[in-house]
């Protein structure tokens, strides 16, 4: 037996043990894996839940929904209030803290509500090299479990065995919710998270891979994969990009040429 199998075991029997979950649900690669190792394991005992606000891209949105038909399991679209905490709209670097806190407090008070014993999220054995506050608040939450964390599975391990498994988010790129985009310190509105989503709309005409537009609040700093660089610097399209992006609000448009990475607002912390 390989070591990923050992995993699957592992996993299929914490599960079990759960006997009924929630599960956390984006539609990204972690989440995704889970929840389909939940169905198979508890059937209609698992449930998919998305919390949904406006720090969330519709087009994530639109992605659970359809994985969660493609898997077989119900999903559900449940309101999330992090909006309304002044702690979480002030934008400082604990600003996951507070979402996480509020996202899953919500998420525990509605499986309780409807009859599921637990929930569930995807945090990964990488998940540790990053700079991640929210699991602060998971921690906090004793109605939360962490399997594929305790488990030990690791992203490329979810990849593998979502591949073997046929789900459609095995090579998925990692997503992040648009706050991510936001330069601490710079105040979390509606409208400033539609502004960067609709930018980065405008920068995926052009460009394939991984994209970002960060808000530094009157610029708008672009960050793709590296080799796509030249994509967005031909006459032809350049000028296209910018006009977009300053018809959204901003007066300046940059393009970072140190390309895409994970976090780069974390740079600038003192905790990283």
């Amino acid at each position: 037996m390989t070591i990923v199998q050992e995993k699957v075991n592992k996993l299929n029997n914490l599960l079990l043990s759960l006997e009924s979950v929630a599960i956390a649900f984006s539609g990204g690669v972690d989440s995704t894996f889970l929840a389909a190792a939940a169905y198979r394991i508890l059937g209609d005992r698992a449930v998919a839940v998305t919390a949904w606000s406006e720090s969330s891209p519709v087009r994530e949105k639109n992605d659970a929904q359809a994985i969660a038909r493609a898997i077989g399991i119900q999903h559900v679209l449940l309101p999330a209030g992090e909006m309304n905490n002044a702690d979480f709209i002030a934008n400082t670097s604990q600003r996951c803290y507070y979402c996480k806190k509020e996202r899953f407090s919500a998420l525990v008070a509605w499986a309780e509500a409807h009859g599921y014993g637990w929930v569930a999220e995807g945090t990964n054995a990488d998940d540790l090299g990053d700079f991640r506050p929210g699991m602060k608040a998971i921690a906090e939450l004793p109605k939360v479990k962490s399997p594929l964390f305790t488990v030990g599975f690791t992203k490329a391990e979810i990849r593998a065995v979502s591949r073997e498994w046929g789900l459609p988010t095995w090579d998925k790129p990692s997503a992040a919710c648009l706050v991510s985009r936001l330069a601490y310190g710079l105040t979390i509105t509606a409208a400033r998270l539609k502004q960067v989503e609709q930018a980065e709309e405008v920068v995926r005409q052009y460009c394939p891979g991984q994209i970002r537009v960060r808000h530094h609040d009157t610029l708008a700093r672009i960050e793709v994969q590296p080799e796509a660089i030249p994509l967005l610097t031909r006459p032809d399209v350049l000028p296209a990009v910018v006009a977009g992006i300053k018809e959204l609000g901003f007066t300046y448009v940059t393009l970072d040429l140190s390309g895409y990475r994970t976090g780069s607002m974390n740079e600038t912390l003192d905790e990283v």
